[in-house]
């Protein structure tokens, strides 16, 4: 669909608040317009919150005042809470970063559109530096191996995951069995090769679940493209990670084309979902690959799981395009993987 554009000056503009108009009173016939515009810019605009925006683009200018309550450096008389912003001391207000740059700012309207555009993952910092950007000082206590990796070959054999990719893990270091209890070893590194993450799944019927000792959320399991792609797939487990690989695989596809990342478990947003930050994994892999631009959430297909997704959406669609892809069958990909094999009449290994 051909995009249909909207032309503003650049100054001395009113524009109402469904962006729609397409003429504008008292602006001169054959006058020059500065800026451009299109529906699909406007709308990811509005959607982006003050909090979000200024916790991505701008964190030197956001000021804490209690637990959900902001105010900025600029104007201290201006709050933030509940997703929506009020400037008391000229009694005006609004919701979005777009009316926020356009109302306080002083912006012209599609400045403050391409503005917002140009808000880019590789460039946020996000203001809870303790909880997003610090870094681990606790030292990475990983597993003794075990002499071979029979056990957990069997076990994701079992959930399906095809041998090439359990042997690409095994080889490039991400995967080990442990001596003690025999459990599948998930390791996450850091762009220099340094093992910070890892996380351990029991291959029994116990069904552990657990990380190491010092794990760091930041590094946690993910596969690399093995060009520079643009697109990232998200998922909450590294199993979820594998099988999604070995459905690429059977399909004939190439599994390392893309981008992929565990988040090591379900992402939790806050209850209210308006001071919510996005997942630190995700934040720290999205600034180590900024060239990503695209984003495919393979999240579980249950409560928790659709509230993550729809957070993530919220906070990050102003930046990236995002597609949500939960499991067809069942609550994760595992079960995706399981019932495409059964269908299929082959065997899971």
């Amino acid at each position: 669909m051909k995009a249909e554009l909207i032309r503003t000056p650049k100054s001395g503009v009113r524009h109402d608040e469904q962006y729609t108009h397409r003429t504008l009173p008292g602006f001169p016939k054959g006058a020059a317009a500065m800026s451009y515009v299109n529906k699909e810019q406007i709308e990811r605009a509005k959607r982006l919150d003050l909090l979000t925006y200024l916790q991505m683009y701008e964190p030197a200018e956001l000021v804490r005042c209690s637990r959900n309550v902001y105010t900025t450096r600029t104007n201290d008389s201006l709050k933030i809470s509940n997703g929506k912003w009020y400037w008391w001391s000229r009694g005006i207000g609004g919701r979005s970063a777009l009316d926020y740059l356009i109302k306080v700012r002083g912006m012209p309207f599609p400045d403050a559109v391409l503005r917002i555009e140009g808000v880019h993952p590789g460039n946020i910092l996000m203001v809870s530096q303790s909880c997003q950007q610090r870094t681990s000082t606790a030292r990475l206590e990983l597993p003794e191996p075990y002499e071979n990796s029979h056990r957990v070959i069997a076990y994701l054999s079992k959930r399906g995951i095809h041998r090439s990719v359990i042997d690409y893990c095994f080889e490039t270091g991400r995967l080990y069995e442990s001596r003690r209890y025999h459990n599948a070893v998930f390791v996450g590194f850091d762009q220099e090769g340094t093992p910070r993450y890892a996380a351990i799944r029991g291959t029994t019927s116990t069904r552990y679940m657990g990380e190491a000792a010092g794990s760091d959320k930041r590094y946690s399991f993910s596969l690399s493209a093995s060009e520079n792609s643009t697109e990232l797939h998200l998922f909450e487990s590294a199993i979820d990670l594998l099988s999604y690989c070995t459905l690429e695989h059977l399909a004939g596809r190439d599994w390392r084309e893309a981008h992929k990342l565990s988040l090591a478990g379900i992402y939790r947003p806050r209850t209210n979902g308006e001071n919510s930050t996005p997942p630190s994994a995700l934040m720290h892999y999205l600034q180590c690959f900024p060239q990503v631009n695209r984003l495919v959430l393979h999240l579980d297909n249950d409560e928790p799981g659709r509230l993550a997704a729809a957070t993530i959406q919220r906070l990050l669609s102003p930046a990236l395009l995002i597609f949500d892809e939960p499991p067809k069958f069942g609550k994760d990909v595992n079960n995706d993987l399981m019932e495409f094999r059964r269908r299929r009449g082959e065997p899971s290994r």
